[in-house]
């Protein structure tokens, strides 16, 4: 069975690094991008099994690049994990009615965002 791959769109740096040792350590490909038209542009490039979405970023929201993602039928099936440190239960309702599989508010706990990661995958293999 092949790696599988995670596309991480988050514009801050330091959240960016935390994200990305973590996801590594938990045994996927990772490449991460800064803003909402480079996720597109990674999107089109290779597509991803999963794709975890920052609310907040520079020329599109994360709101918006799910949208996308939904509408494409090339794209459609990839997993979408959106979080947000703007997060209360309005900005998690949009996240979910725009298409999103999961939905966590930052900060979250390292071991919660590898399980929901892992069982985001667990499903997109089944």
């Amino acid at each position: 069975m092949s790696q599988k791959t995670v596309l991480l769109v988050e514009d801050e740096d330091n959240i960016a690094l935390a994200l990305t040792h973590l996801i590594g350590r938990a045994g996927y490909a990772l490449r991460r991008v800064a803003s909402g038209n480079a996720a597109l542009e990674a999107l089109a490039e290779a597509r991803p099994d999963l794709v975890v979405l920052d609310v907040m970023l520079p020329e599109r929201s994360g709101y918006e690049i799910c949208q996308l993602i939904r509408r494409d039928a090339a794209l459609r099936g990839i997993k979408v994990l959106m979080i947000t440190a703007g997060g209360g239960e309005v900005e998690r309702r949009k996240g979910m009615a725009v298409g999103a599989d999961a939905f966590m508010t930052k900060p979250f706990a390292a071991a919660d965002l590898t399980a929901q990661i892992n069982a985001l995958l667990a499903e997109e293999g089944a």
